[in-house]
């Protein structure tokens, strides 16, 4: 039977590589593909992601070949991300404390969210796609984080590249507030390839200078004493698989993550990369 994930991308770019790259190793499988973004508006590629003479700040060089260029610009300019879920209007949303008759919400906010975990059952996998994107609308929307934790509860596999894995340290239950990711082994946008200026975001013109904050340093402290970060600066990947989650660290690694997820799904594996 075939598998089906759910893809979410971001409304303020995302990286067209991380999102081709998983999204080739599903259709090679025949796998069924949704995409989701957090208010139902399309999503679309970040600029530099589909210029191959753009050159990295921290690397020095590009990071995209004229291959990938190509296939994300088809991919962008195709209908497959026209007609997204939207979150706002799938998910509820938590009241504040302050609201008139705080207590009946919560309970209706509790159980409209017990109707998510039966939405999401014919889903196998879900992946957060990364990009500077990310940063702004999905790291610390309690939406995405709902979403994560009911695809945790109900056992899938829950996967995610570059700075969509602040997705993963930022998703708690609220009853104890500790990570989903603490223990885990995990990988992410090491410090070494942050810039130092030029963080940009689709759909506004405010480009600031370095991220507003270092995913390393998150993704340490969140793992705690048990877990671990793995950056592998210098190695030409880095994918953990630490079941139930598959991350990857950045743009060279999107294949590779989406072969990883395939190979969870297909072949029960439940370590690599540590």
């Amino acid at each position: 039977m075939s598998k089906k994930i759910l893809v979410l991308v971001s409304e303020h770019g995302y990286w067209s590589e991380e999102l081709i790259g998983p999204i080739s190793q599903f259709d090679a499988q025949g796998y069924e593909v949704d995409f989701a973004t957090p208010t139902g508006k399309r999503a679309h590629a970040l600029p530099p992601s589909l210029d191959p003479d753009y050159i990295d700040p921290p690397l020095g060089r590009s990071v995209t070949s004229e291959e990938n260029a190509r296939l994300g610009r088809e991919f962008d300019a195709s209908r497959r991300l026209d007609q997204p879920l939207d979150l706002s209007t799938w998910l509820p949303e938590r009241p504040y404390t302050s609201d008139t008759g705080y207590l009946p919400k919560l309970e209706q906010f509790h159980r409209d969210l017990d109707k998510i975990d039966a939405d999401i059952s014919g889903y196998d996998a879900l992946l957060i796609v990364g990009g500077s994107g990310p940063i702004v609308d999905l790291a610390n929307n309690e939406r995405v984080h709902s979403l994560i934790l009911s695809f945790l509860r109900s056992g899938k596999v829950v996967a995610a590249e570059c700075y969509g894995v602040a997705c993963l340290a930022f998703a708690r239950d609220w009853s104890d507030r500790k990570s989903i990711i603490w223990g885990k082994n995990v990988t992410g946008h090491c410090k070494e390839y942050d810039y130092k200026d030029g963080t940009g975001f689709l759909g506004t013109d405010f480009v600031m200078g370095p991220p507003p904050y270092p995913l390393e340093y998150i993704l340490r402290d969140a793992t705690g004493p048990d877990g671990a970060y793995h950056g592998n600066f210098g190695k030409p990947t880095s994918v953990v698989v630490d079941y139930p989650f598959v991350t990857g660290r950045s743009t060279p690694d999107s294949y590779l993550t989406g072969q990883k997820i395939v190979e969870v799904l297909e072949s029960g594996l439940t370590r690599y990369g540590w």
